[in-house]
Order: C-alpha cells, then structure tokens, then sequence
C-alpha cells in the first residue's frame, strides 16, 4: 500500500471528535501535559459558538493532523514522536489565540487536572506562550 503524499491528505476531514478523544488519551500517557493543554484548548475554541467557521477549519486540520498516523515524524518516535504534531497545533492556536476565552482555560484546566495528578495550569499556559514564535 502506497502511503499517501503529505500534501494530498486533508487533514481536516480526518477529524472527529470520537478520534480527538482517543488520540488525546494516548498522548496523555506518552506526551505529556504540554501538547494535551494545547490540544484541549484548540478543541474548545473548536467547539464555541463565537467562533468563525474559516478559524473552526483551520483548528480541525490541526487536530485532524495531530489525529492521523501518517504524519512527518511517527508518534512512536520517543520524544519527537509528537515534535510535529505540536507544531501543527502551535499554528493553529497562535492564529486563534485571541479566541481562548477565561471559559475555555477553564474546561481545559480542568480536564488536564482529571487526567494529571499534578496539573499546573499556570506552568502549562506558560510554556506554550514560550513557544510562540515572536511576533514581529
């Protein structure tokens, strides 16, 4: 079976909520609270009505791509498994971040802290605010 060229996969259709769920579980066990708080809150800007459509698409490719096996760099490579699937999600959210309302933090603090023990949701909006890339 030929795997598909990474430009002809519309990632974006690969997405639902049922696979999201999944997926989210898996990497919460091998990539940690980082790549799970950004997931999480890109899912529920997704999800907001206050939301535009062409920013809800733009989140499903994202996730879808985070969703899909067939990615640059395999999910079972230790440590850069997920390098890339971040960096999908770190586009979408710096392009819908002003979308992260104090309402949507809370549903995903309060799902990262259901599934890890030590949650620290200053410590996690922090880190992904340091991977940003500056804006110029």
């Amino acid at each position: 079976m030929k795997t598909p060229d990474i430009q002809d996969i519309e990632y974006r259709k690969s997405y639902t909520d049922k696979d999201f769920w999944k997926k989210v579980g898996k990497i919460a066990k091998k990539g940690g609270e980082k790549i799970v708080y950004l997931a999480l809150l890109l899912f529920y800007v997704m999800k907001s009505d206050e939301v535009e459509l062409k920013q809800k698409l733009m989140i499903a490719g994202a996730l879808g791509y985070m969703i899909l096996p067939v990615d640059l760099i395999p999910d079972f490579i230790p440590v850069a498994g997920y390098a890339d699937d971040f960096a999908a999600l770190m586009a979408a959210y710096s392009m819908t971040k002003a979308c992260v309302t104090p309402e949507i933090k809370a549903q995903a603090n309060a799902k990262c802290r259901e599934w890890f023990k030590d949650f620290d949701d200053a410590e996690a909006e922090a880190s992904i605010d340091r991977s940003e890339p500056d804006e110029q």
